[in-house]
C-alpha cells in the first residue's frame, strides 16, 4: 500500500505565520498529485514532510497503513528527487545510480541488476561509465530519476525536478516522468511545481495551495481535484486567475435582476448589460450586490461579420494590440477602468489595432465570484469542486 494521508497538517517556524494551515490530504495509492501555487505557498514543505526532512507542527502523516511523524526517512520507503540533480561528480553514472543501495548493504548482484534494468527504462544504458560532467542536463536529471527509482520505493517524490532545463527538454523530461509513473503501478508520485503546464499535463489530481498574498490564509488548499476541474470549475478567484494561461479576464459587476434561469449584470466600468443564463447558484443573490465576472480569452470571441450582434452576452471593445503566434492571436482590448481584457483567437484571424467589434462571451463558460472571492455560480450540467 503506497496511499498517502495528510490530517490536519501544519507548520510553523517560530513566531513566524504558519507556512502549512491544517492540511486534509489523501493521495491514493498509484495516483500522480501535483503541489502547485507561486512561490512561497509552502508546497515544497509539504513536500519535505512527506520525505520526513521536515516534522510537522502539528497533524499526522501516514503512508499505507503506518504512522510516519516519528519514521526516520531512511524508513518511510519514499525517494526524492531534487532540483538540483545532486550527483556526485568523481563518480560514473553507474556508481551515481547504486550509491544508496551500496551504503544500505544491497549486495553487488542486485545492485548490478536493479541499476541496469533503471537504465534501461531511462536510456542510459551507453552512459553508465561516464562522469557527471560528461553529460547533458537533462542525461543528469534521467540519472537522478534512476537513482530514485533503484531504490524500488512506494512513494516518488518531485521537487521541481525540470526547471534547471530548457524548454525542449523539459518536455521531453516531462513525457519520460509520466511513462515511469504508468510503469511503476505498485508507487505513488508526488510532484512539486509552480509550473501550471507540468500540473496540468503530468496530474491525476492537483492540490492547489494559497498563496502569501492572504497572510491569513497562506499555506491552505485553495482547491483540490482533477486538473480539468479546476481549470472549467475554479472554486474561487484565486484558483481561477492562477489556473489557465493566459490568465481569465476579470470585470467587476454589479446584479440588477435574478430569475429562475438567468442573472442580469451591469458591468461597473462600461454601463454594459449582460445577461448570464443556464446556470445554477450555490446560495441565494441580491439585486444590488457587487461580483466580479470571469471569462478566459479563449471564450471571448469577435462576432463573425453579417451576424448579429446579442448585446446581452456581448461587449463592444478596441482592439490595442495583436500578437501572432501562429496558430493562435492573442488580442488584447481596451478596458475602461481597468487592464486590458483578453481574447484568444485562431491564428488566421485577421483583427488590427484600433479596430471596434463586438465580442460574444461564451454562454455556460461564465464565472462569477463574490466580494470575498468565492466562486457564486456555475453551469447547471457540471457540478462545481468546492474548495477544500
Amino acid at each position: 500500500m503506497a496511499a498517502i494521508s495528510l490530517r490536519h497538517v501544519s507548520k510553523q517556524y517560530g513566531q513566524h505565520a504558519p507556512v502549512l494551515r491544517d492540511v486534509d490530504l489523501d493521495i491514493a495509492e498509484h495516483e500522480f498529485c501535483v503541489f502547485l501555487g507561486p512561490s512561497g505557498c509552502g508546497k515544497s514543505t509539504l513536500l519535505r514532510i512527506i520525505a520526513g526532512l521536515e516534522d510537522t507542527t502539528t497533524g499526522e502523516l501516514r503512508i499505507g497503513d503506518r504512522r510516519m511523524n516519528e519514521t526516520p526517512p531512511a524508513e518511510r520507503g519514499v525517494a526524492m528527487v531534487f532540483q538540483s540533480y545532486a550527483l556526485f561528480p568523481h563518480m560514473s553514472v553507474f556508481d551515481n545510480m547504486g550509491f544508496g543501495l551500496r551504503i544500505a548493504g544491497v549486495p553487488k548482484e542486485e545492485i548490478r541488476r536493479r541499476v541496469t534494468d533503471a537504465a534501461g527504462v531511462l536510456q542510459l544504458d551507453a552512459l553508465l561509465d561516464r562522469k557527471p560532467r560528461q553529460l547533458s542536463g537533462g542525461q543528469r536529471q534521467r540519472v537522478a530519476i534512476g537513482r530514485a527509482i533503484v531504490r524500488e520505493p512506494k512513494v516518488f517524490l518531485f521537487d521541481e525536478p525540470l526547471s534547471n532545463l530548457d524548454a525542449a527538454l523539459r518536455g521531453q523530461t516531462r513525457i519520460e516522468i509520466a511513462r515511469l509513473h504508468s510503469r511503476y503501478r505498485e508507487a505513488s508520485s508526488v510532484y512539486v511545481t509552480h509550473d501550471q503546464v507540468e500540473a496540468m499535463t503530468l496530474a491525476d489530481k492537483i492540490v492547489l495551495l494559497r498563496s502569501g498574498d492572504d497572510v491569513a490564509r497562506m499555506g491552505s488548499i485553495a482547491q483540490v481535484g482533477a486538473p480539468l476541474d479546476l481549470y472549467h470549475r475554479p472554486a474561487s478567484l484565486f484558483v481561477a486567475g492562477f489556473i489557465g494561461s493566459p490568465r481569465m479576464n476579470f470585470l467587476p459587476a454589479v446584479i440588477e435582476s435574478i430569475s429562475d434561469d438567468a442573472i442580469g449584470l451591469r458591468l461597473s466600468d462600461s454601463g454594459e448589460r449582460l445577461t448570464m443564463s443556464g446556470h445554477a447558484w450555490r446560495r441565494p443573490l441580491h439585486t444590488g450586490e457587487r461580483v466580479t465576472l470571469g471569462i478566459r480569452p479563449e471564450h471571448l470571441c469577435v462576432t463573425p461579420d453579417g451576424e448579429a450582434v446579442k448585446p446581452e452576452c456581448a461587449i463592444v471593445r478596441t482592439v490595442q494590440l495583436v500578437e501572432q503566434l501562429g496558430e493562435a492571436a492573442y488580442v488584447h482590448l481596451d478596458q475602461p477602468g481597468g487592464a486590458p481584457l483578453l481574447a484568444k483567437m485562431p491564428g488566421t484571424a485577421s483583427l488590427r489595432r484600433g479596430d471596434r467589434h463586438a465580442f460574444h462571451l461564451s454562454n455556460g463558460a461564465w464565472h462569477l465570484f463574490d466580494e470575498q472571492g468565492h466562486a457564486i455560480v456555475f453551469d447547471r450540467d457540471r457540478e462545481v469542486l468546492i474548495a477544500a
